[in-house]
Parts: C-alpha cells; sequence; structure tokens
C-alpha cells in the first residue's frame, strides 16, 4: 500500500470520526433542548402547585374561623335545643370540610416536594449534558483540525508527486 493510499485512508478515517463527533452533539443538543423543556414544565408545575398550596391555605383559615363561629354559635345557643342541633351539624360539616382541605393541603404539599426533586434531578441532568455537548463540540473541533491538517499535507504531498 502506497503512502498515498494510506494518507487517504487516514482522511476517510478521521472524516467518518469528525461526522459521528458531530452527529454526537447534534444528538446532544437535542436531549439537552427536550430536558429544558421538561424542566420548564415542571418549573409551570411547582408554580401553579404553589398557588393551589396558597389557596388551600387561605382555605383551611376560612374553615377554621367559621368553625370557631360555629362553635361560640353552639355555646351561645345551648339553651336553644332545635338550634343546638342545627349547630352541632354544621360544627360537624365544617370539621369535616376542614379535615379534607388539611388532606388536600398535605396531598399537594406532597406532590410540590416531589415535582421539586424532580425539578434538581432535570436540572443536574440538564447540566451534566451541556458538559457533554461541550466535550463533544470540542471533539469534533479537534478532529476537524486533524481532518483539514492531513488534507494539506495529501495535497502537499500530490503538489511534490506532480512536480516528479
Amino acid at each position: 500500500m502506497s503512502m498515498m493510499d494510506k494518507l487517504k485512508e487516514r482522511i476517510n478515517t478521521l472524516r467518518l470520526e469528525a461526522e459521528s463527533a458531530q452527529d454526537k452533539a447534534d444528538e446532544a443538543v437535542s436531549r439537552v433542548k427536550v430536558l429544558e423543556q421538561d424542566l420548564l414544565s415542571k418549573e409551570q408545575e411547582i408554580t401553579s402547585l404553589n398557588h393551589k398550596n396558597t389557596l388551600l391555605e387561605e382555605e383551611v383559615e376560612k374553615l377554621e374561623k367559621q368553625l370557631a363561629d360555629a362553635k361560640v354559635a353552639a355555646e351561645d345557643g345551648a339553651a336553644h335545643g332545635t338550634a343546638n342541633e342545627s349547630l352541632t351539624r354544621k360544627i360537624s360539616q365544617l370539621e369535616a370540610e376542614l379535615e379534607d382541605a388539611d388532606k388536600n393541603l398535605r396531598e399537594t404539599t406532597e406532590k410540590l416536594r416531589v415535582t421539586d426533586v424532580k425539578a434538581e434531578q432535570y436540572e443536574r441532568k440538564v447540566s451534566s449534558l451541556e458538559v457533554d455537548c461541550d466535550s463533544w463540540e470540542k471533539k469534533y473541533e479537534e478532529m476537524s483540525a486533524k481532518y483539514n491538517e492531513a488534507k494539506a499535507e495529501l495535497e502537499e504531498i500530490n503538489k511534490q508527486l506532480e512536480s516528479f
């Protein structure tokens, strides 16, 4: 095998490596975009859950006030049998609503915590992929430089061979 064939083979190898590195870099960029979109979606979900959490806390406060008012009214109306039964039912109803609101608040808080953990994981993964992407881009630049060097050497050898 002549020196010229070896150089051509080396150039083809470098070209294939450069194309492979570019494909991997493109794939990494695409994965980063998908993960960034997922991260944005999770951040929006966190915002939504925070808002829902605030509304539920306000609802709990309102129900606790209503419960306190109902208890006071029940104590005041203890002498009135029918009114007392009505207020007792209202207290029971408000206590049930309060329990439901507390349960809903706990569930929402847990969902928020889980979503926050997932968002942190996505942020770490995005950072890792950005590092990988930068690494692949650097490899691609190095392979391109090697390819251009080999190409220049081949052209110089061709010129020397033609001058003989």
